[in-house]
């Protein structure tokens, strides 16, 4: 006898079937609307590592990952072997966070580490959902007293954010994981076209 499907799974693929056409609407929509500035994004990151600068990556939770998964995927490689690209996430030095926090406060563990590593000529990528965070903000408000231009990859309305960055990337959706789906989205596309650009085969 053919098995029987249970209404769960049935109830469970039309819930897949709805966040899957959320986050491809969200992703079709950003894309449709702002590819020029993710073109934007990826020269800024190219020219500054044309010129001798580093891309410096940080946020919140996954926000926090994302920063992590651009890092490998420029300073190792997207798909195919080639020179390091430089870049890092500020999220990883557990010592560091831990004492920045404890000592002195959460919303500066990103603004000391560019007071400390940050050089003009760097670029700063800021990733929040909501462009709230008070450590994003700090880093920003720290990388702008360092000359180094920031990006924002942003979600919702941007938040205090967008207004300080130099560019501001944000996924037009109020729900954070569809925001997180295409901030990905975003990054990956970024990386291919700098590793390309900058490591051609």
């Amino acid at each position: 006898m053919p098995k029987q499907e249970s209404p769960q799974s049935t109830d469970f693929e039309e819930k897949i079937r709805e966040m899957a056409d959320e986050s491809l609407a969200a992703k079709r929509r950003f894309f449709e609307e702002s590819a020029a500035a993710v073109a934007c994004a990826a020269r800024m990151i190219i020219d500054a590592m044309r010129a001798g600068g580093k891309l410096l990556i940080f946020g919140n939770g996954g926000s926090a990952a994302d920063a992590q998964h651009i890092a490998a995927e420029l300073a190792f490689k997207m798909g195919r072997e080639r020179d390091a690209l430089p870049a890092l996430a500020l999220t990883t030095d557990t010592s560091l966070l831990t004492a920045i926090s404890n000592d002195r406060s959460f919303d500066f563990i990103f603004a000391r580490q560019i007071q400390a590593i940050g050089r003009k000529g760097d670029i700063a990528l800021a990733i929040s959902t909501s462009g709230n965070s008070p450590n994003v903000i700090e880093a920003v408000k720290q990388a702008r007293a360092t000359e180094i231009k920031t990006i924002g990859l942003l979600g919702a309305g941007g938040g205090a954010a967008a207004a300080l960055v130099d560019l501001a990337l944000i996924v037009p959706h109020g729900e954070t994981p569809r925001i997180q789906e295409v901030h990905i989205a975003i990054s990956h596309i970024i990386c291919q076209l700098v590793e390309d650009e900058l490591c051609p085969q």
